[in-house]
């Protein structure tokens, strides 16, 4: 993910304030100080990835009737065992005559 490496905003646009517990700033800090990053930095990279993921799980993908009966069956159909298991699973056990 690309870092923000020097503030764009100044003259208090770009703050942002927070109240926490000292629990949680205790546990911030202590996560910050052992990535070698301030809390700044990492308070903006876990927010910077939170809202990518929001907005990945978001994203809408269209498409026409016949396309997504496809995805939809493909995605419902139980998973292929993968080769290595069928083999695995033919086997007889040692204990079995």
């Amino acid at each position: 993910m690309a870092q923000a490496t020097n503030r764009t905003e100044t003259g208090g646009r770009g703050l942002i304030n927070l109240r926490m517990s000292p629990e949680d700033k205790s546990v911030i800090d202590r996560a910050a100080k052992s990535a070698g990053k301030t809390r700044t930095e990492f308070m903006l990279d876990a927010a910077r990835q939170a809202a990518h993921e929001t907005l990945l799980d978001t994203t809408l993908i269209l498409t026409d009737g016949t396309t997504f009966s496809r995805f939809k069956d493909m995605f419902d159909a139980p998973p292929a065992p993968p080769e290595g298991l069928r083999r695995l699973m033919s086997l007889k056990a040692p204990w079995e005559p």
